[in-house]
This record gives structure tokens, C-alpha cells and sequence, in this order.
């Protein structure tokens, strides 16, 4: 699906980076990023771009691709890693941002990816995620078709517990990504720190 998804010459979600990345942007430690789910590289270019080293993570080899000419296009360097996250492990204690927008994975795989996030985190990083939550599906403006594939606030906490919420909100908003992400949206947003003392 994502292959073909990202296989025309328009950006599926668009070149400019997702809003609330850019409003919180400010808030990250600068280092070594990890972007989850980036596809086409609009999240890692602006993120390289701002002086961070950027590992973007997709399951699609024709996205990577993409987010690589875009990042030589814009002057930035960025690495890509090819990689499901259903039995991919994160490298432990790597990390000073990890980036999860619009990440929408099969309920086990995000649970554990969500429970490796605390442990891949350096003392002090971040993780910085916007999801879609079940109310979505009355919008029908992007994500996954179903209910059990989306986010909300109290299964965030339950799965990314060893985290200190520093902003957590669910709202609806206007979302404009490209083709698949264009209208009224109800996201999850947050940025949890992983505490000094590790």
C-alpha cells in the first residue's frame, strides 16, 4: 500500500512539516533524531534543517527513496532505515528525540513500540507525537479505517507511562498534509521527556 502510495511524483503529505512539529520544535534537545512512520521526509528535512541529526524509519522503500532526493534537494542530510516496526527493536539509550506523527500502527506493534520509546530515549529526550483518536472516523479527512489503529490520551498514558507528560491535548483541528491528510481532523498531541535520572 505504501509503495504505491508514495510511488507518484506529488508528496503524499506534502514538503512542509506538520504543525504542531513546527510550533514544539523549539521545545526538542537538539541531537540525534528519530522520526517514526516518515515516508516521505517532510518531518526529518525540517528537522535536519534546524541542525538535528535525523534517522527517518519507514516500512516503504519508494518513500525513503523520496525523502532522500527531498533532503538533497533542500541542502540537508538525512538517514534513512528500512525497517517494519513489528520486529524492529530500538537501539536502547540512542536517542535524544524520538518523532511520531500520524505513526498509526496495529494495536500490539504500537504497544510495543511505545513500551521500547522509554528505554531508546537518552536521559532528558523527547518524544514528540500527533495521532489521530477514534473520533476521526466521523471526519473521514485521512488516517487508518479503523478505531483500534488511532490514539487517544488515556491509552498514550497507559502505554508511555515511564514518560513525563510535559503537553497532552486532544482537539480537533484543521489538518492540511497533502492529498490524504486535508480538512477537519481530532488528533492526540503530546511532547513526554524522559527524566534526567534515566
Amino acid at each position: 500500500m505504501w509503495d504505491k502510495r508514495y510511488s507518484g511524483k506529488a508528496f503524499a503529505y506534502g514538503t512542509t512539516p506538520n504543525d504542531f512539529l513546527r510550533a514544539q520544535a523549539h521545545n526538542l534537545p537538539l541531537g540525534d533524531v528519530l522520526s517514526l512512520g516518515e515516508g516521505e521526509g517532510r518531518n526529518a528535512v525540517f528537522l535536519a534543517g534546524l541542525g538535528h541529526k535525523v534517522s527517518a524509519l519507514d516500512g516503504s522503500q519508494v518513500g525513503l527513496e523520496k525523502a532522500q532526493a527531498f533532503a538533497k534537494d533542500q541542502g540537508v542530510e538525512i538517514k534513512t532505515i528500512h525497517a517494519d516496526l513489528a520486529n524492529y527493536q530500538i537501539e536502547e539509550n540512542r536517542w535524544d528525540v524520538i518523532v511520531s506523527i500520524f505513526c498509526h500502527l496495529p494495536p500490539d506493534i504500537r504497544r510495543k513500540t511505545h513500551r521500547q520509546i522509554a528505554a531508546a530515549l537518552r536521559p532528558g529526550g523527547c518524544l514528540i507525537l500527533e495521532a489521530y483518536t477514534p473520533q476521526q472516523l466521523e471526519y473521514k479527512t485521512g488516517g487508518p479505517p479503523t478505531a483500534a489503529m488511532m490514539m487517544d490520551l488515556e491509552s498514550l498514558r497507559a502505554e508511555l507511562g515511564a514518560l513525563e507528560f510535559e503537553f497532552a491535548q486532544e482537539g480537533i483541528r484543521d489538518v492540511q498534509e497533502g492529498a490524504f491528510h486535508s480538512g477537519t481532523g481530532a488528533t492526540v498531541q503530546l511532547v513526554a521527556r524522559k527524566g534526567e535520572a534515566g
